[in-house]
């Protein structure tokens, strides 16, 4: 792992990836799976709700601050009128990596309704408070614990 904390650097945290065997190893020898992938080689997996595929990962919000994925940026255009939504990596279910498939456990309509993101439009606490509220979920910023810069 590169960075401890709640959203470690390329790595979907508390996800399960049991659809894929780990490579097998000579034995006595340890082996490390941590499932860390490329935003890159996710980028383009469908997304599956619970009713049915929603979209694609179009990109990733990552922050500045923690180097965390803070946000995948889902695109709608192929399945309804183009627009683009987020969903947080704690919102996912599973991945499947040999289906290329990213499952949430929330229902096409729930994202249909989901605020639309903007690309490259900045993100305020006010947006991003309507959007966890729309899903039901608290704020990330409710478990993270308040950092004091200091002023020397």
């Amino acid at each position: 792992m590169y960075w401890a904390g709640p959203d470690i650097v390329g790595a979907f945290p508390d996800i399960p990836h049991n659809d894929e065997k780990p490579p097998q190893t000579p034995e006595g020898e340890k082996t490390l799976d941590s499932h860390l992938r490329s935003t890159r080689a996710v980028t383009g997996y469908n997304v599956q709700a619970t009713d049915g595929e929603i979209g694609h990962v179009d990109d990733f919000i990552i922050d500045e601050e923690t180097w965390g994925i803070r946000y995948l940026i889902i695109d709608t255009g192929n399945w309804w009128s183009g627009k683009k939504i987020l969903i947080s990596p704690r919102w996912i279910k599973r991945i499947s990596w040999s289906e290329s498939k990213v499952f949430v456990d929330l229902s096409s309509n729930t994202i249909k309704q989901s605020p639309e993101y903007i690309e490259g439009s900045p993100l305020s606490r006010e947006y991003e408070a309507a959007l966890h509220q729309h899903y039901n979920f608290h704020g990330y910023w409710v478990d993270e614990p308040i950092i004091l810069k200091d002023s020397h």
